[in-house]
């Protein structure tokens, strides 16, 4: 009983402080805010500038594990993915993963330095 008073900020009688409680619950929005909110937007908005940059000839892979070449990027967020020589196929924007395509695109861009 007395760990759970102290984490209340009460005294063992308790009576407790709203000033104290009113401190605590704002620290623990300050903490989520930086530690879950705020790394996900960036993460966010990471992502959406990875996809408004593709260009033809990207070698990208998707959120399946498709991995392909873009083939002609279409103004209805959608591209033209070519999977092998000759063969197609119409993904959306939002289907390409950036980890895995970043991943597969780091050798190539440390062998050329």
């Amino acid at each position: 009983m007395q760990l759970l008073s102290i984490f209340l900020m009460m005294d063992p009688q308790g009576k407790g402080s709203s000033t104290s409680t009113l401190f605590l619950m704002g620290g623990m929005i300050v903490v989520f805010y930086f530690f879950m909110i705020r790394p996900q937007a960036k993460k966010a908005k990471q992502q959406k500038a990875f996809i408004n940059n593709l260009q033809k000839g990207d070698k990208i892979v998707t959120i399946a594990g498709i991995h392909g070449t873009v083939n002609k990027v279409n103004d209805d967020a959608t591209l033209m993915l070519e999977v092998s020589p000759g063969s197609y196929i119409k993904i959306e924007r939002s289907a390409i993963s950036m980890e895995w395509t970043t991943n597969i695109n780091k050798p190539a861009e440390e062998a050329k330095k």
